[in-house]
């Protein structure tokens, strides 16, 4: 199967988010081809290079969300007018009154209309309880009047080759005006002055910076099977496009909410506030509306999925994979700890709280005066380290340096280490260190220094925020955020007990081996793809000598390895194993139906068009020339400066062996290969089309009546006729050839021929 997988500012960065679990699972997933395409988010990232990819990643496009240089194209009258249209209707959705139910940013400081302060409960129980009025999804008509404005603005920056330019115009700032303006738009958005007006303008051109790209092709994301976003937002749209231009499946994962992210992280004016929040929660919708497949990190997340309008049906919650082997020898002896050290472990930040931290050890100090505790982390950016500064005053306030006698040197029991330090040569014995791993942040996604602790076999006392609850389960104490007394009470009792240390610490180590490794979330994802797969209907369209498509001319299932894909040469060339194996594939396949795949004719033959070639493209935006070097050698951790990076213009590019698809190669995946192949074995063996019933006998009743029905219409009729006569006339291993020119009554596009010849994959 070949995977495109869609990242914002990580994978394949050295510095980014979500970089480990992509790497864990695309090295997991060894038998399937990923294409990457990452987006990066400053000039930093890419200079700091790559880390080195497995030989299953085939290719790696790069764009910058950082930078984009003019495009220098002018619009025609008739463009100019289908801009005007398209992205006022879009403004239009994002400003309307409906939006502030969706979740927009009042210009009271709220969300939505809802006070900060309720925002803040809402947050820390993770919207339990009666819905908040504010939260409910967006729906119905405001959101399918964004999505056909957002797709409208795709098929013009396609057609003309990109729309920088025509996004940071002033047409584009008086049109989001007159939105503004209009009756019955957002209290926020009638409040905006122009200053405010051009924040909104800007902003809005670099989240949709992802449509001006060259990767929505037949050879880029039009060729790959399944689109798996690794966040949402930006990360996520160019899977959207892929969706509408070639009906590619989306699968969004989150262990991140970036809605929650841009909410708790909102800044600015009150008007720039609220427009931003409407367009993010808008944009946020629809990419839940569309995707085939979402999968949570945990049930925090889906809780804001489900309020923000995702389908319960497709929500699938899969717990982040880490490497359990580096804890296994602490886990293993849990007498190494000492009985009085507790330790905190993360990054140091002002989420994480550790002024109640201090102020709860305090009470832990009077109760247990051998107690010490250890603060492990970094400070990143200059806030961080003001807080790490102030924490470090704070602790030399509250605990004096202590001694033993009027000659000693005293000692503090608050001590500020960092990993790699000669007290703390790595991750491992820093939670070695201590018998109680404390947790003390006021908002928390996704608690991976509690995993890590349970990996381990230490016991924890944590805050009640984000999915700590549901990560701990009953393995350590959970006391409320913000709350000192409460926090130095559970370590008090847990300091005083070391049998029930020792008890939390063993279910803590099972639980984590159980559902937080590695294995189980490659096996996961590994299940959910064949899943979606096999439900999405055939996208790439296969044409028979008469320009027809060809009915399971390219099953999803010839990439997956197995008996159905081995090559086998019969008397039309190289073909699939016998009619068994056109049996087995029409089965699977007969559940799209006649209308599935009347759908796809129709998604296929709309693809050619002006403007879909790099010409009239940005040039930040065009594939570069490739480099030589190959995925997975030590050549591809080098600078991005020196390997990827086209000098200062930031465009997209594309490595690995089978970039020759830039320039319309067919694809090492053997995708045109085994549409040609399985074509091949359908025409010489025509009963299997004109009697589905007798090939799909083994099959289930429902495919067996869905292969009835496409035999019954008079386009798979015709085929069946058609491939009859070519069996008759001895036409055997020729080219399948798209025609070169399409007629009005029916437009077939224009493409490259297909070699016959060769077999599936």
């Amino acid at each position: 199967m070949r995977i495109g997988l869609l990242t914002e500012g990580g994978y394949p960065y050295v510095s980014g988010d979500a970089r480990l679990w992509c790497d864990r699972l695309v090295r997991g997933l060894e038998r399937h081809e990923f294409d990457v395409y990452a987006l990066s988010r400053s000039e930093r990232q890419e200079d700091e290079g790559w880390i080195p990819l497995p030989p299953q990643v085939r290719r790696v496009r790069t764009a910058p969300l950082w930078t984009a240089e003019d495009d220098g194209i002018v619009h025609g009258r008739r463009a100019r007018r289908r801009f005007a249209e398209a992205y006022g209707e879009l403004v239009a959705a994002v400003c309307s009154g409906e939006a502030g139910g969706a979740g927009g940013i009042s210009s009271a400081g709220g969300i939505g209309g809802v006070t900060g302060t309720v925002l803040e409960g809402a947050l820390a129980k993770g919207f339990d309880g009666p819905a908040v009025d504010g939260f409910d999804g967006a729906a119905g008509t405001e959101a399918d009047r964004f999505g056909n404005a957002l797709y409208g603005l795709a098929e013009l920056a396609r057609d003309e080759g990109g729309l920088v330019g025509a996004l940071r115009s002033e047409a584009a700032v008086r049109t989001l005006e007159r939105a503004c303006r209009a009756p019955g738009a957002l209290r926020g958005a009638r409040e905006a002055r122009v200053p405010d007006l051009l924040t909104v303008a800007a902003h809005l051109e670099r989240a949709l910076r992802p449509l001006s790209l060259d990767w929505y092709e037949d050879d880029g994301l039009g060729a790959v099977d399944l689109c798996h976003a690794a966040a949402g937002g930006s990360a996520a749209l160019p899977g959207l496009l892929a969706r509408h231009f070639h009906g590619v499946p989306l699968l969004v994962t989150e262990y991140g909410v970036p809605l929650r992210a841009h909410y708790l992280g909102a800044s600015g004016e009150a008007p720039v506030r609220a427009l931003l929040a409407a367009f993010h929660r808008r944009l946020t919708a629809e990419v839940y509306r569309r995707a085939a497949c979402l999968t949570p990190g945990n049930t925090h997340a889906r809780r804001w999925q489900e309020r923000c309008g995702a389908d319960r049906a497709k929500i699938r919650t899969v717990y982040p994979g880490m490497d359990a082997a580096r804890f296994a020898e602490v886990g293993e002896s849990p007498e190494c700890a000492d009985p009085h050290t507790l330790v905190w472990v993360g990054r140091i930040e002002p989420a994480k709280d550790l002024i109640s931290l201090l102020h709860a050890f305090t009470e832990v100090r009077r109760a247990e005066p051998r107690a010490r505790l250890r603060i492990v982390g970094a400070a990143s950016g200059a806030e961080a380290t003001s807080y790490l500064d102030h924490c470090k005053a704070l602790a030399a306030q509250l605990f004096p340096d202590e001694a033993d006698g009027v000659h000693a040197v005293g000692d503090n029991p608050v001590s500020f280490e960092e990993v790699g330090d000669p007290a703390v040569p790595d991750l491992a014995e820093a939670y070695a260190a201590g018998a109680v791993v404390v947790l003390s942040s006021v908002v928390e996604g996704f608690p991976i220094s509690l995993v890590e602790a349970m990996f381990c076999g230490r016991p924890t006392v944590s805050t009640d925020v984000g999915a700590v609850v549901e990560v701990i389960g009953g393995t350590g104490l959970v006391v409320p955020p913000r709350n000192p007394r409460a926090l130095a009470e559970a370590c008090v009792a847990l300091l005083r007990e070391p049998g029930r240390r020792a008890r939390l610490g063993a279910a803590a180590r099972a639980r984590a081996l159980e559902l937080f490794t590695v294995e189980q979330n490659v096996a996961a994802f590994r299940g959910i793809y064949l899943e979606i797969v096999s439900h999405a209907p055939v996208h790439r369209i296969v044409l028979d000598d008469t320009g027809e498509p060809l009915p399971f001319g390219s099953p999803a299932e010839s990439h997956v390895p197995g008996r159905w894909t081995e090559p086998r040469p019969g008397a039309g060339g190289v073909g699939v194993t016998g009619v068994a194996g056109v049996a087995g594939v029409v089965g699977i396949a007969g559940g799209a139906g006649a209308a599935g795949i009347s759908a796809a004719a129709a998604a296929g033959a709309g693809r050619a068009g002006p403007g879909r070639g790099a010409v009239g493209r940005p040039r930040w935006a065009v594939g570069s020339p490739v480099r030589a070097t190959t995925p997975g050698r030590d050549a591809l951790s080098g600078r991005a400066g020196a390997s990827g990076r086209d000098g200062a213009s930031g465009r997209s590019r594309v490595t690995g062996p089978d970039a020759a698809l830039v320039a319309g190669g067919t694809s090492a995946a053997g995708t045109t290969a085994a549409a040609a192949a399985t074509a091949s074995a359908a025409t010489t063996e025509p009963a299997a089309v004109t009697e589905p019933t007798a090939v799909t006998g083994s099959a289930s009743a429902a495919s067996t009546a869905s292969a009835e029905s496409m035999a019954s219409t008079p386009r798979t009729t015709q085929t069946a006729a058609v491939a009859a006569a070519a069996v008759e006339a001895t036409v055997s291993a020729r080219a399948v050839e798209r025609p070169s020119a399409a007629t009005a009554e029916d437009p077939v596009p224009t493409g490259e021929p297909v070699p016959a010849g060769e077999g599936a994959r």
